[in-house]
């Protein structure tokens, strides 16, 4: 049966009428050191402009190597050939292992345990044998060419709103490094990547592709977020926790996503997506309809007849220079690339005409899937800054006259695609244009694609085809770590120390005398198992109150509140003893001799009286103007007569007892 659905409005797609699949990938940052190098794993909030110039900067090139089989994987494959350079700048907490000039060390300890503990929680069964793998990565996040990965437990279950999700695996791996700048030269891109990040611990948790819907995609991420935030051992913060999504409908083909940052935008991404692959199955049996090729079947698991040489015959690499045609144009941006040694070339796509598309908006305001945005984004892997093509010309200061000149260039073409580059990127961007133009007959490709970013959220829920979805052929063994045993009682020291959930932890505060927004607080903050640990023996409420206000030794703080309700220092002079004894911890008798030496010791009951009643007698007209409400600016001035050495709670009851008196 055909797939139905108006990809004009994704919101109506049927997931379950379209064979919907989906899988999530969450990547998690340890709070721990690096993994392999013991470098500290501390980030630098820089940018190019802000870059130290004491930072040395290191210059490379990365190519591709043949994985354990002895093929060189298809995502390697295509890296390699877009002629880029790297720039390494090493941050303080990047060293000679950052840089692939020394072996890496065994596993952080610390981000080993966490994420067994992880594995813990979902009831994943740990690999009794840790073997790291090398996974070929040769886009220049990573100086070796490979990140270092370990599989540490398989087949788990997560619990997600919509039901349960199985987990397929838990690994534990290497961040990469991160990119700070791209720039295009005539001699190929140049990107410049900061270390700090690279080497700092990864929990990689890929899920079975048991998500339900798109809603249920969004269900998953959380509840993945929250198990991971249970340790109490995770990063925070935007960028330290990362989603992708493995995308596909019975028409279409697997599709991994990156950038899914915002999880209220999983829904839309999901559905743009399903509304692409939708899209690309009808025009690819358009296409077959034009040339009388056998149509493709509505189930993937079906095969179809391979059609690749008639698609070859059909669009032959054939790419003709019409510099000389666009010599006059009046365009600046084409006048701007000629004066920069590069030349216009052409790729024919004969039949294509009307195919190719203009923009066009779905019911959400998102871009509408159309043939020219994905020749685009294949060029642009090639390093180009994009193309034209003949249905959404004339524009861009190509008017008719050009489109006709070109078209006859090229024998009459109906279709066609230009690029302004250098001679040796305009081929391969055009080269790559050719073959996303080829795929088009078929189903879409298995690729990775990153949502459309703008302003640090997506900007419509749209993706662009990065490079081509990786295989097993990128991992191969690493040969500097030895194997790690996971001995029984190993993980069962794992397993007697599951943390709490979040709920868990909500019910153990209910228990307390505080209320609810102080118990939320905790929670948010993660500060509840410290003042679970010193609430006995300490007035609750002020207890809570004393860690949501206040940073620094929890000890010496819960010492202070003690001194408090024994009368050696007021309530408003502890956070000063506090501060006045910078990291020592001292006893009580210690603490009751300082307050009293910095004159923060309460009153005397008499003493405070007395004050209070010469403070009355000399705002006496004051007070029987307000009454009542003299107390408050009565307030400030006690406590100066004090000198701060007073309890709020007990000068506002003396002022009350006093005012009524002479009222």
């Amino acid at each position: 049966m055909e797939p139905q659905g108006d990809i004009s409005n994704p919101e109506a797609l049927d997931p379950e009428a379209l064979g919907f699949m989906c899988g999530i990938e969450v990547h998690q940052q340890l709070a721990t050191g690096k993994l392999h190098s013991r470098q500290l794993g501390e980030l630098h909030d820089i940018t190019m402009e802000t870059l130290p110039d004491d930072w040395p900067r290191v210059h490379r090139r990365l190519r591709s190597a043949s994985g354990e089989g002895g093929t060189v994987d298809v995502a390697a494959r295509f890296e390699a050939k877009r002629n880029r350079s790297f720039v390494y700048c090493q941050s303080p907490n990047s060293g000679l292992i950052e840089l692939d000039e020394q072996p890496p060390l065994p596993h952080d300890q610390n981000a080993l345990d966490i994420s067994l503990t992880v594995s813990a929680m979902i009831g994943a069964k740990p690999v009794p044998l840790l073997q790291t793998m090398r996974k070929t990565v040769v886009d220049g996040s990573n100086t070796s060419g490979f990140q270092r990965t370990t599989l540490i437990a398989t087949d788990g279950i997560l619990d997600t709103e919509g039901g349960p999700v199985g987990i397929d695996v838990l690994c534990l791996e290497e961040d990469s490094a991160r990119k700070l700048e791209s720039q295009l030269t005539p001699r190929g891109e140049v990107v410049t990547w900061n270390l700090d990040r690279l080497g700092i611990p990864l929990i990689e948790i890929a899920t079975a592709p048991d998500v339900k819907s798109p809603e249920h995609a969004k269900q998953t991420s959380i509840a993945l977020g929250r198990t991971l935030r249970d340790t109490r051992r995770v990063r925070r913060g935007l960028g330290s926790i990362r989603q992708d999504l493995n995308v596909s409908i019975m028409c279409g083909d697997r599709v991994e996503i990156k950038g899914c940052q915002d999880l209220d935008w999983i829904p839309r991404i999901i559905r743009c997506e399903m509304a692409r692959q939708l899209h690309f199955y009808r025009l690819a049996n358009q296409l077959r309809t034009m040339h009388n090729f056998p149509l493709l079947n509505s189930d993937r698991r079906e095969k179809s007849e391979d059609i690749t040489d008639l698609i070859a015959g059909l669009l032959p690499l054939k790419l003709t220079d019409v510099s000389e045609i666009f010599s006059d144009c009046s365009s600046n941006m084409i006048q701007n690339g000629f004066e920069k040694d590069a030349i216009m070339l052409a790729l024919p796509l004969p039949g294509f005409e009307g195919l190719i598309g203009n923009k066009a908006f779905d019911q959400n305001n998102s871009q509408l899937p159309r043939l020219g945005r994905e020749l685009a984004g294949a060029a642009k892997l090639a390093g180009v800054a994009g193309i034209f093509h003949s249905d959404e010309l004339p524009a861009y200061g190509i008017d008719q006259n050009f489109v006709d000149l070109t078209r006859e260039m090229l024998d009459g073409v109906d279709a066609f695609v230009l690029c302004l580059a250098p001679k040796w990127q305009a081929e391969l961007a055009l080269e790559s244009v050719l073959n996303r133009a080829r795929m088009a007959f078929n189903r879409i490709p298995k690729e990775v694609r990153n949502v459309v970013v703008k302003k640090g959220s997506p900007e419509d829920g749209t993706t662009s085809p990065m490079r081509p979805l990786p295989g097993g052929a990128r991992m191969y063994p690493e040969t500097d770590i030895p194997p790690l045993v996971i001995n029984e009682s190993h993980w069962e020291q794992i397993v007697s120390n599951i943390p709490l959930t979040q709920r868990e932890r909500a019910e153990r505060l209910s228990k307390y005398e505080i209320s609810h927004d102080q118990a939320n607080q905790l929670l948010a903050r993660e500060l509840d198992d410290y003042f679970v640990n010193h609430a006995n023996g300490l007035p609750q409420k002020a207890w809570a109150t004393m860690l949501l206000e206040n940073s620094g030794d929890i000890g010496l703080m819960a010492l202070v509140l003690t001194a408090k309700e024994e009368g050696y220092v007021s309530k408003e002079g502890m956070v000063e003893l506090i501060g006045s004894f910078e990291g020592e911890f001292p006893t009580l008798d210690e603490i009751a001799k300082k307050s009293e030496a910095m004159g923060l010791k309460p009153a005397d009951a008499s003493e405070l009286m007395a004050i209070v009643e010469s403070v009355v007698a000399e705002r006496i007209d004051f007070v029987k103007e307000r009454g009542m409400g003299a107390i408050g600016p009565l307030m400030g001035t006690v406590m100066g007569a004090c000198g701060g050495a007073a309890d709020g709670k007990q000068v506002s009851a003396l002022l009350k007892e006093v005012i009524q008196r002479n009222l």
